[in-house]
């Protein structure tokens, strides 16, 4: 997305609002990013302008959540082809909680208002693009100069809100280099069971979030320290003591600062079995790609500490993984974080070097119809024999498709 044109068009926006006779701000995160000298990921907008207001106003919407006053204004087509899109909301006060993550109902309302319900005070603030004025009503723009993550008002009611904001302070105070203010500190650990209650997708939105960053090992150490990890992962974490658990932050230390989510997932499941960590990849409704990844890493980091050791097929099998660049990383990082030299990781990336595709992982010499030609049905020894034969062309032994079918048929009277 090019963000000046979508500066450009939130800009637009407002401008149309005002001169409809509603006020309109940019509001929240942008505002944040924007005084901090960043590139918002994006501009929402908030207005006087009623839901129906706002279509009255823009011929092209998307009723987003219209009962919330939020409506989706359409712009220009991105250079991708998909249109621009820029949230608008109304001005509006929530009245009650009872799901812990979205308001009974609300009131519409002044800007004022709508400030004290946000989250954290760097976040309530608005900015007027128009006038270029920057509307504080929460002394966001002092903290944020403190640089100090504030709840808004009472943090104990905040968090009852919307249980997730918790999880989001363990991520917006290493992300922006910031300290946890020590009332809201203290009613994230007095409320942190709570955040089981808050659904897995929207943990796990939050955790890539947090993993995903370079800020990551300030992140999970505060996610340690605040009691969350304990209530996200109770098989791994079952104390809020960060030091109990400094081989794991010792091991995210040594990640390349660009890592995927299920890397750094595995550093923290590596203990468990991968059966485990596949278990706990799917409470959070992982993608199955993110829960393949993240098993395999668990299940064959160890194998790669002393590859010399491994029959070429084994090693072969494990060095054509599509996680193996993750893999590596992890090996590398746990060899790192131990003090110990890394040479079974250049060993592997020698051999990846060395070995061309065509002896790293050939096309089978033998196949399923090459045993049914033997009169061999489907089935566990059908598969047996396949394996057998697959391991020892991978090892070297078996190199051209005559001594294949002569062995299969060998294999299929001693099985």
């Amino acid at each position: 997305m090019n963000p000046h044109l979508e500066k450009t068009f939130a800009r637009e926006v407002v401008q149309k609002l005002v001169d409809s006779g509603f006020e309109a701000l940019w509001a929240g995160g942008c505002v944040r990013d924007e005084l901090l000298g960043l590139v918002p990921a994006d501009y929402d907008i908030a207005t006087s302008a009623r839901p129906e207001q706002v279509r009255k106003i823009f011929p092209r919407t998307v009723a987003v959540g219209a009962s919330f006053g939020v409506i989706e204004v359409i712009g220009p087509p991105l250079a991708n082809g998909k249109p621009m899109m820029i949230q608008v909301a109304t001005f509006r006060a929530d009245l009650g909680y009872t799901d812990g993550r979205r308001p009974d109902a609300v009131r519409y309302c002044s800007a004022q208002e709508d400030a004290l319900r946000r989250d954290f005070t760097i976040n309530g603030m608005f900015y007027d693009p128009i006038a270029c004025k920057l509307v504080d009503y929460v002394e966001g723009q002092k903290d944020l100069n403190n640089k100090i993550l504030r709840a808004i008002g009472d943090a104990n009611v905040r968090f009852a809100e919307d249980r997730l904001r918790m999880l989001r302070a363990a991520r917006l105070v290493p992300r922006f280099d910031l300290s946890l203010d020590e009332t809201t500190k203290a009613a994230i650990i007095a409320n942190s069971s709570a955040i089981g209650t808050v659904s897995p997708e929207r943990i796990a939105d939050e955790l890539r979030k947090i993993f995903q960053h370079p800020s990551r090992v300030f992140g999970v150490s505060l996610f340690i320290e605040l009691g969350l990890a304990k209530q996200i992962f109770p098989e791994v974490f079952s104390t809020e003591t960060v030091g109990m658990y400094s081989d794991i932050i010792a091991v995210l230390r040594y990640l390349p600062k660009v890592s995927s989510f299920p890397l750094v997932l595995a550093s923290l499941l590596q203990t468990l079995s991968s059966k485990h960590a596949e278990e706990t990849c799917r409470r959070f409704k992982l993608s199955n790609v993110e829960i393949d990844a993240t098993r395999s890493l668990v299940q064959f980091k160890d194998a790669l500490l002393s590859p010399d050791q491994l029959r070429l097929c084994q090693l072969k099998k494990i060095l054509v993984l599509p996680i193996i660049d993750d893999l590596l990383s992890l090996v590398s990082a746990n060899l790192l974080s131990l003090g110990q030299d890394i040479n079974a990781v250049e060993y592997c990336l020698r051999k990846l070097a060395e070995w061309p595709q065509e002896i790293l992982d050939p096309l089978p010499l033998v196949g399923g119809e090459d045993l049914k030609s033997l009169g061999l049905k489907p089935g566990p020894k059908f598969k047996q024999i396949l394996d057998l034969i697959r391991d020892e062309q991978l090892d070297g032994v078996l190199k051209i498709r005559a001594h294949a079918l002569l062995r299969a048929e060998e294999l299929s009277k001693l099985l």
